[in-house]
């Protein structure tokens, strides 16, 4: 036994899979690839490749808001809060200095008034002119009264804030700018998008659509790199190809960081408050949006 094993050895390594692979091709009946064959099966993965994309086309927008730019006005509820606030920290608080000299300056002019007054017992204040806190309460309530506060609204007229293409109005609400878009065969109103190239990434998508836009000069800062909501729709059936059924819209986040000089005003961009944009977009469109807005 150990004979037969010794001479399978001495083989040359070569010649042994040599006659393995004849023994193997001509028993199981394999055939060896040829450069035709390889060259059909990497067509063939390409053709599959092309089939499996995907049909959506797929678009970038951004929900670009600016920020209040002073403090909304309290409501009745809030008000009476705060004036309750207010009346509790002055019956609790301890007397200012001011307060203190008020009640000292009186008892001084209580005591000039009583009949027993002796001058003798007064400090002695030489010829200095003596200021009261009275007389300095006065003159305290004259600059006031000169005083003049800057306007809440822009403008001279209450109409200023019913201008949407001006970033001006409604100072104390978030406005969220929608741009005029074309979808099809006909012209809408929506948050600013474009579509998506191959080689960006969806955000990068999302920030070209921004810079596309007219008014030159807005800059955002992105809050994150992954969408905050998508919104899919389907072509009608007239329009719908093989390679196209419908689209998908992914959206981005955003807050205006710096709008530049002020540009003339673009009937084709709007800056609504969260209470308008029911007016301009689409109910379906809307239901998406509203998720991921804050009317802050």
């Amino acid at each position: 036994m150990a004979a037969p094993c010794r001479r399978m050895a001495s083989r040359p390594l070569l010649q042994f899979l040599s006659c393995f692979s004849r023994t193997a091709v001509g028993n199981a009946g394999f055939r060896q690839l040829s450069s035709t064959s390889v060259c059909r099966a990497t067509l063939q993965t390409q053709t599959v490749t092309e089939t499996a994309r995907s049909p959506w086309t797929l678009m970038a927008a951004v929900c670009l808001q600016r920020l209040p730019v002073i403090s909304a006005s309290c409501s009745p509820i809030e008000q009476q809060f705060s004036q309750m606030m207010q009346q509790m920290e002055l019956e609790k608080s301890l007397l200012s200095d001011h307060e203190l000299r008020l009640l000292e300056d009186a008892e001084r002019m209580s005591r000039k008034q009583a009949d027993d007054y002796d001058s003798d017992e007064e400090d002695d204040r030489g010829n200095q002119e003596i200021v009261l806190a009275q007389d300095l309460e006065d003159s305290w309530e004259q600059k006031l009264k000169s005083f003049q506060t800057a306007e809440r609204v822009k403008g001279q007229h209450a109409d200023a804030d019913k201008d949407l293409t001006s970033l001006e109005r409604c100072l104390a609400n978030s406005l969220f700018l929608l741009a005029e878009q074309q979808v099809g065969g006909e012209k809408l109103l929506l948050l600013p998008q474009s579509q998506w190239q191959e080689g960006e990434t969806l955000r990068q998508t999302a920030e070209r659509a921004l810079a596309s836009l007219p008014a030159a000069g807005l800059k955002a800062t992105f809050l994150g790199n992954a969408p905050c909501g998508v919104y899919k729709y389907k072509l009608p059936k007239a329009a719908r190809t093989e390679s196209t059924v419908g689209t998908k819209v992914f959206f981005f986040k955003a807050i205006l960081s710096d709008s530049g000089p002020p540009a003339a005003p673009n009937a084709s961009l709007l800056w609504a408050k969260k209470s308008e944009l029911q007016r301009y977009l689409k109910p379906a469109y809307m239901m998406k949006v509203d998720r991921f807005i804050l009317g802050l």
